[in-house]
């Protein structure tokens, strides 16, 4: 299977930044991808108002589009993520949707972490205008793969990977808006780490460049196989990147180093738990 990350620098252009994604999502099948993952909010990236302002529900245009483009294209859509807008819920959410070659919603999965840190001097605070999901997703491609859902910020949490693994995930994707010092020191790092500890291939789109009120993202979208081997990385600007999946690969590293299978989790109980 051919899978594709593509790399965007997504700001407030609404407009722009989804005929950027269409482009370059058809660039990735004419190149034979049969499954393409987007950036986390590839739709729109800006300030926290702006963001609010461009919210949508499920059926808005971000999601029209991504649906029909799978069924035009007949391939897997994972539409990195967009900033939702649902009912009963007073903040948005951020969300990633996973669409199958007939143009159907397959997933739904709605960021579990919330991004609430300070990086080089810089404070951000996720949670003031968003509300985390609650709910781990394993979807399955057209060809009967599983492939977990996860977004950005979730990579720094082992322990969901390894559910995802554990549930069926051969392939894991995580649509990312990671800092340019993030990405510079911990992404590829992370990304490796995830793949290696759960023996499957690991599509990592992410942002580049500047977006409002002045952030930077790192680009350096990666496919990474489940050796922990880079199959792809984007060059520095927008660009969809392509690699051979060779699924009989995850079997047979699993089946000659079978961490998961030597997992021993009556031993890991917590010492309160004893």
């Amino acid at each position: 299977m051919r899978a594709a990350a593509v790399q965007l620098n997504s700001t407030d252009d609404i407009e722009r930044n989804r005929t950027t994604a269409d482009r370059l999502v058809r660039a990735a099948a004419a190149n034979g991808a049969e499954l393409v993952v987007l950036p986390e909010k590839w739709n729109v990236l800006g300030t926290e108002e702006q963001m609010a302002a461009a919210a949508e529900p499920l059926d808005g245009p971000s999601i029209s589009w991504a649906r029909q483009v799978a069924a035009e294209l007949g391939l897997d859509l994972v539409a990195g993520s967009i900033v939702e807008r649902a009912d009963g819920h007073e903040k948005t959410l951020n969300t990633s949707v996973h669409i199958g070659p007939d143009g159907e919603v397959r997933a739904v999965y709605r960021k579990i972490h919330m991004f609430d840190v300070e990086v080089d001097g810089t404070v951000y605070r996720e949670s003031d205008g968003e509300e985390p999901g609650d709910e781990i997703v394993v979807s399955e491609l057209a060809g009967g793969v599983g492939v977990g859902m996860s977004v950005c910020y979730d990579v720094r949490f082992p322990e969901l990977y390894r559910i995802l693994a554990l549930r069926g995930a051969e392939v894991v994707v995580i649509p990312s808006a990671f800092t340019l010092a993030t990405t510079r020191d911990h992404w590829e790092t992370l990304l490796r780490a995830r793949a290696i500890e759960n023996q499957c291939f690991v599509i990592a789109p992410n942002q580049i460049g500047a977006h409002p009120p002045g952030d930077r993202s790192g680009g350096r979208s990666l496919i990474v196989d489940p050796w922990g081997l880079v199959l792809a990385m984007a060059p520095d600007r927008e660009a969809a990147v392509v690699a051979e999946l060779d699924l009989g690969r995850v079997h047979e590293v699993r089946r000659t180093l079978p961490s998961l299978a030597n997992r021993r989790p009556a031993a890991y109980r917590w010492p309160e738990d004893r």
